[in-house]
């Protein structure tokens, strides 16, 4: 971006400032002529967070001026909180009409520089009936007039059916919009992940079903404003589940890398996903609670009590690829936050960890873990939620090319207990005996039991439990809960797709130690 330097006279709210517009950086304070002179209300924003500059004030937006006005007014982003955005307005008042008219063109031409990252025209897509029902009126009343002010085109679809959106991706023409939104939670989401991360390999001749396979990364960009029962993936990358926020952040034009695991079974892709892909306890919630769907969101709550008291588990074979912890691993105390060198710098590690691969056995390199599991988790990235701050892997990274693996051994309900309460606290979640973590590139799972492979010691097991009544009929492998959607295949592999994908966020904005 091209620097300029101006500085000028005007008044702001009656006060008289000095207004200087440099190093990307437009700030103003109160000019002391004297010791007398009152302060006025100084500002600094940074010129990537500028929204819009128009000449007259706030009502004159849009509206033809048929006289030279001498004020201009400027929209940009205010931090309310610690990540909530807002937007603000300011009038300056310029010495006279040139003046105003120089500045106005000046900033809007530092908004919107050649090769500009903010989007012109966003394909929109709204889930109705997900989460609690209101995502066309947050989009209605919140998110269309600031694309409005921003000057953004849109093209709104109303979804009617399960993957209504997935599929207008793969079979429309993409090329006239620059990036695509969802209204809704993180079922919308997925579908999106799932068009764009399908329609780019098909686009570029790349079989995305075959597990040998190099992804190529999507050239749109998604936005996700929050509106659903789950929305773990803006929290997770914003901060916040604000739809205005989240708006903020599509209309500056944030950018913000992601990795994608993706499941396999019989080496066919079976899904994609970004957050949780959860055997054992998260995939029995999954599947008791669409027995309870009428009950809303609150069905999570009661599936996962009711799987706390049954404290099942189950016995397979964990084998995964570790990555090198001598960039980062998942108990050294790290967040992922906005600018993170560990991914902005992976992506030559991951080079010389594939170049050092290609010219050694990796067999010794694979690692096995085998027993009995209350539950097995991959997380591509912390995965907090409100419930969840910490989320379930506190230091996971958001485009490092790694995901963390969390096994947790079979133990009693009150240390199973003791676990999960330890997410929604300040205490670490793996300092206990019976849960371990990797940080890994890849990963497999094969249960030791088929669906109808019950032995003696499982039936001794269920007659000595205090819930025996609960536990007729257990299975005896559990499924995977991948983002959201059942994966019925026990047995699968999964393998991390380095930045697949980019998302209109930057990240969580703080320091990187906690």
């Amino acid at each position: 971006m091209q620097e300029y330097g101006m500085e000028a006279l005007m008044r702001v709210k009656g006060y008289e400032m000095l207004v200087v517009l440099r190093d990307n950086t437009l700030n103003w304070v109160t000019h002391k002529k004297s010791a007398w002179s009152k302060k006025g209300p100084s500002g600094t924003v940074p010129v990537n967070e500028i929204i819009l500059a128009h000449l007259g004030d706030c009502k004159q937006r849009g509206k033809r001026i048929s006289t030279p006005s001498t004020q201009f007014t400027v929209y940009h982003v205010s931090r309310r909180s610690a990540q909530r955005w807002i937007v603000q307005a300011v009038t300056f008042t310029a010495p006279d009409a040139q003046v105003a008219n120089s500045w106005v063109q000046t900033l809007q031409e530092q908004i919107h520089p050649s090769g500009n990252t903010r989007p012109q025209r966003l394909l929109v897509f709204i889930n109705p009936y997900g989460g609690r029902g209101k995502a066309s009126k947050v989009f209605r009343k919140k998110i269309s007039p600031l694309f409005q002010l921003a000057g953004i085109e849109t093209e709104v679809i109303e979804t009617t059916r399960a993957n209504h959106a997935r599929d207008f991706i793969l079979e429309e023409d993409l090329q006239k919009y620059d990036g695509v939104v969802c209204v809704g939670g993180d079922g919308m989401f997925s579908e999106l992940l799932h068009g764009l991360v399908t329609r780019t390999q098909r686009d570029s001749g790349i079989c995305e079903k075959d597990e040998n396979s190099v992804l190529t990364t999507c050239r749109l960009r998604i936005g996700i404003i929050p509106a659903g029962s789950t929305d773990c993936v803006c929290f997770a990358t914003v901060g916040i589940n604000d739809p205005v926020t989240s708006a903020l952040h599509i209309i500056i034009g944030d950018t913000q890398p992601m990795d994608v695991c993706a499941s396999y079974h019989a080496e066919q892709l079976k899904r994609f996903s970004v957050s949780l892909i959860g055997y054992g306890f998260f995939g029995d919630v999954l599947r008791e609670s669409e027995k309870l769907r009428w009950m809303g969101p609150f069905r999570y709550d009661v599936s996962g009590f009711k799987m706390v008291l049954l404290n099942r588990a189950y016995r397979g074979t964990v084998e995964f690829l570790e990555a090198d912890d001598c960039y980062s691993n998942p108990r050294d105390n790290t967040r992922c936050r906005t600018g993170c060198l560990v991914c902005s710098e992976s992506s030559e590690k991951l080079r010389e960890v594939m170049e050092a691969e290609n010219h050694c056995c990796t067999s010794n390199k694979w690692k096995k873990v085998s027993g009995s599991f209350v539950a097995i988790n991959v997380t591509g990235m912390s995965s907090a939620c409100p419930k969840s701050q910490d989320g379930l892997s506190p230091t996971a990274h958001l485009a490092d090319g790694t995901a963390d693996l969390i096994l947790v051994h079979e133990c009693n309900m009150f240390r199973f207990l003791r676990h999960l309460k330890r997410h929604t606290s300040s205490k670490d979640q793996f300092a206990l005996p019976y849960v371990e973590v990797h940080r890994i590139h890849a990963m497999r799972f094969i249960p030791d039991h088929k669906e109808k492979d019950v032995t003696e010691e499982d039936n001794i097991r269920r007659r000595k439990s205090i819930f025996s009544t609960l536990c007729s009929g257990a299975p005896q492998t559990s499924t995977w809960n991948c983002d959201g959607e059942i994966l019925e295949c026990a047995q699968i592999s999964v393998r991390v797709h380095h930045q697949l994908i980019q998302l209109f966020a930057r990240g969580i904005e703080g320091t990187c130690c906690s």
